[in-house]
């Protein structure tokens, strides 16, 4: 008798690219080992009833940011665990040198690996990092990355390009640690990520896109006008027309190059009209992300109530805007969600607007967002969910087949979600270290109810199960 570790019993399977299909799927040691009308529950060791409930591929969290702002260790392991909640079974981190993270530059040949042992043992998740070359020698370190390290994919932040930011009194060039980081650096990034693509495997650079000089100019002038302390304020600071002017930019450059770019967090009509334009041009391997806060959150809203704590990098924008991003996940332009989680606490937010921190944390909403206002009030198919939130990212980023995936021999990642529960977002249903939650109050009908990582049952019922067993996910 064919035994399983595990069984899916009587759940809706929702598969990527193909649709949904009603059948029990068993697990071997790890990894999918096959779907069925009808397997016995005799046959299996554990066995969860999913009757009644969709059974997803985990999510891809492709935007997180481990240890920006606190200990790596720390992060790994109180951030994961709020992933399991939004039913994420693999986040791929940002990282870069400079301020914040380790606040140090030098050699990823020699920085990488601590980062990686800082945060081994300690995930709840699978995870993997993308990397930001700060510096000419970082550039020269990306073939061996690509091939040592298996890290196929790359950051430039846009806004960070040869400027004083005045608004927090910062210089561009001693927070980066870095030589000349303009233009001629993008160029030759790109040439670099363009020139380690390899049969069968994307190399890509995803893309912070605001311009860094109309920042300049527009930060100025919304001090100018009386410096006032809201998110409204921020966003006029660092209006859209920074993102269609660096998206412009960048995907000239990427067209001249040949490199796969990746757009991230457009956060406006103009940004992703923009995205979208260039997106038509079939000679660029071009994809767009979005995440739950532009989706879901509004500038107007959030001055009502007064605070900081959604101040985020993009911007967040108006509801004119959240409409924007919608009907282009609903048109097919957008490629993923993500989180672009990043704990940040409120102490560090403060009631200073220019000094606060940017960032917050979203991780455990990626399907409850996905599901609430996708699904159920706008009319997403939950094939459709499931590729935003892990079958495009998986893909995207080199995980194609082992993620994003409830086919036979994938990786046994997946979430039981329970479309109907109906829950009001708390800081403490999130399982997250962080204080504060810009969504508390949002009510979220579709929530995952168990998180399976690698076979294993990490997260069900509201509460983590046993001890983080994630592990770093070659790409």
């Amino acid at each position: 008798m064919v035994r399983y570790d595990l069984l899916v019993k009587n759940g809706t399977l929702v598969l990527p690219y193909v649709g949904t299909v009603c059948a029990d799927l068993g697990v071997r040691d790890g990894r999918i080992a096959a779907i069925a009308d009808d397997i016995p529950a005799a046959q299996a060791d554990q066995v969860l009833d999913a009757r009644d409930r969709l059974v997803f591929p985990a999510a891809v969290d492709a935007h997180y940011h481990l240890g920006i702002y606190r200990d790596l260790a720390l992060d790994a392991a109180e951030e994961t665990r709020s992933s399991l909640v939004g039913g994420v079974g693999t986040v791929l981190s940002y990282f870069r040198t400079g301020q914040h993270y380790l606040n140090r530059t030098g050699p990823y040949a020699e920085i990488f690996p601590q980062v990686l042992d800082a945060v081994a043992g300690h995930a709840w998740t699978d995870y993997g990092f993308h990397l930001a070359p700060m510096d000419t020698a970082q550039v020269g370190e990306v073939p061996s990355l690509v091939d040592a390290h298996g890290v196929s994919s790359f950051k430039y932040y846009m806004f960070y390009k040869g400027f004083n930011l005045s608004a927090d009194s910062r210089d561009a060039k001693s927070f980066t640690m870095s030589d000349e980081y303009d233009l001629g650096h993008l160029y030759q990034l790109m040439e670099a990520v363009a020139a380690t693509r390899r049969e069968g495997r994307r190399v890509s650079l995803s893309l912070h896109c605001e311009q860094a000089e109309l920042m300049r100019l527009f930060i100025d002038r919304v001090r100018a006008a009386g410096d006032p302390q809201t998110l409204k304020a921020y966003s006029d600071a660092r209006p859209p027309l920074t993102e269609q002017v660096a998206i412009g930019e960048a995907t000239t450059l990427a067209r001249a190059t040949g490199c796969p770019v990746n757009l991230l967090h457009l956060s406006s009509a103009a940004a992703i009209a923009a995205a979208a334009a260039a997106k038509a041009d079939r000679s660029l391997d071009l994809r767009c992300e979005v995440t739950l806060h532009h989706l879901c959150l509004d500038h107007e809203s959030l001055d009502r109530k007064g605070g900081l704590g959604a101040k985020v990098n993009p911007p967040i924008r108006a509801v004119s805007d959240t409409e924007a991003l919608w009907a282009a996940v609903l048109d097919g332009t957008v490629d993923w969600v993500a989180s672009d989680h990043a704990c940040c606490m409120e102490e560090h937010k403060g009631d200073a607007l220019w000094p606060a921190l940017p960032g917050f944390g979203g991780t455990a909403l990626l399907y409850p967002i996905l599901l609430s206002e996708g699904m159920h009030k706008r009319g997403l198919s939950a094939q459709r969910v499931a590729e935003l939130a892990s079958g495009n990212p998986a893909r995207a980023y080199g995980l194609g087949g082992r993620k994003g995936s409830l086919m036979v021999g994938a990786d046994a990642d997946l979430t039981i979600v329970d479309p109907e529960l109906e829950q009001e977002v708390t800081t403490d249903l999130l399982l997250s270290g962080q204080d504060h939650c810009p969504f508390e109050g949002h009510q979220v009908k579709g929530w995952p109810v168990t998180t399976v990582v690698g076979g294993r049952v990490a997260y069900t019922d509201g509460a983590v199960v046993g001890s983080p067993g994630g592990r770093y996910v070659v790409r």
